[in-house]
């Protein structure tokens, strides 16, 4: 994430103050030193630790400030846009929250959609912004998914200490981050949602949370409509083509979505008529750094990655000479 902002950022010749989330700053410190240490001239690259309401909020309300690319909830980026009206109108881009769907069509090959499902929520321990946690599944093929996924789940993620190579499903954030996870399972079981795998605190020591399934989820439920950002799947069933296409856009996020299906017509169909800033057919989570990656509706607006991301830090500026004569 610090590569996507700092990256168009210095390619356009602008300085930069970058502030990081108060749980994570020590990656962000440690590249501060090596650009020192590089050569980088004094006061290109400045670290910013602190918290969001004092240092943050001093950023998005700062009078010589022109641009805030903001990465992080949609209820801070709110903030974030409110800031840049009641200060100096500051240019804003903001990446926020996502509730991808992720759609599996009966005439995909199952085990390609069950492992990059699997990716798709459970990478980065589901913190991430772009997850596909709300997996629908052709009623013709749900419950052989659903077991496939639940085997996955079970089989293939291994707890424990980060720096062991062998662990794949580290720790949660904080205890906050936990807590809101735990919360919300609980709020899946009680609103009638089967739980296959998981729902539990793993361990006493330390954030770990269990790999967790949910089937028969229902779209008004909280796990269906909020953003969890933890390793919580939830899987739910459909008929036919219209029907998942209206009940992917039933959200207020748009950031990303995915298709699985052998049929080119269908996956042009269902990319065109998805409403998400990047579509994924047969994969997930494909990010490089030449396509541009951001959300619609409230996910967001605007661009990291690729030649998108150049515009947000430059100025159009139109220049108009008159000369005596034509000399050419």
């Amino acid at each position: 994430m610090f590569a996507w902002k700092i990256a168009p950022i210095l390619a356009c010749g602008n300085t930069c103050v970058m502030k990081v989330a108060e749980q994570t700053p020590l990656t962000a410190l440690y590249v501060a030193k090596l650009a020192k240490e590089v050569g980088f001239p004094e006061g290109v690259i400045n670290v910013l630790a602190g918290y969001g309401p004092t240092a943050g909020r001093a950023i998005a309300y700062h009078m010589d400030i022109e641009k805030v690319g903001f990465t992080g909830s949609t209820e801070v980026g709110k903030l974030v846009q409110e800031a840049s009206a009641k200060s100096n109108l500051k240019r804003v881009t903001l990446e926020l929250g996502g509730k991808s769907p992720n759609i599996i069509f009966d005439d995909c090959d199952l085990e390609q959609a069950v492992a990059a499902s699997h990716m798709g929520v459970f990478f980065n321990v589901g913190q991430c912004c772009c997850a596909g946690t709300r997996i629908y599944v052709q009623d013709t093929m749900y419950e052989k998914f659903v077991e496939r996924m639940v085997q996955k789940a079970q089989q293939d993620r291994i707890l424990g200490d980060p720096y062991d190579p062998r662990t794949n499903h580290g720790p949660q954030i904080d205890d906050v981050q936990l807590n809101k996870i735990l919360g919300l399972v609980e709020s899946g079981i009680q609103q009638g949602a089967s739980l296959q795998t998981g729902g539990a605190q793993h361990g006493e020591k330390g954030y770990y949370m269990q790999p967790t399934v949910f089937a028969e989820v229902q779209d008004h439920m909280d796990i269906s409509t909020q953003e969890i950002f933890g390793p919580v799947m939830q899987i739910s069933s459909f008929k036919d083509t219209d029907e998942v296409i209206e009940r992917a856009n039933n959200s207020q996020y748009g950031l990303a979505a995915a298709v699985f299906t052998k049929n080119v017509d269908r996956m042009y169909h269902m990319c065109t008529a998805l409403k998400a800033g990047n579509m994924w057919g047969n994969t997930h989570n494909v990010l490089v750094p030449q396509s541009p990656f951001g959300g619609f509706k409230q996910s967001g607006f605007g661009r990291d990655l690729g030649e998108y991301a150049l515009s947000h830090y430059t100025e159009v500026k139109c220049v108009s000479i008159a000369v005596p004569q034509k000399n050419s």
